[in-house]
């Protein structure tokens, strides 16, 4: 799989459950989203070797 990310582009080996792939690369699992294609997938979503996925931060904020 390959995995964007703003800062970096890594090869990752799947299948790899998107939880998965998260704590590999060491992240927070409540601070980043996960997007396959166009679609955000949950964590116990299933990666393949052939999918591309990016890595998102959450960011909230609101109105006043």
């Amino acid at each position: 799989m390959l995995l964007r990310n703003p800062a970096r582009q890594v090869d990752v080996d799947g299948p790899l459950r998107a939880n998965a792939l998260i704590a590999h690369l060491g992240l927070n699992r409540e601070s980043v989203l996960v997007i396959r294609g166009d679609t955000l997938v949950t964590g116990d979503a299933v990666l393949g070797d052939t999918d591309v996925v990016e890595i998102r931060p959450v960011i909230s904020g609101g109105a006043r």
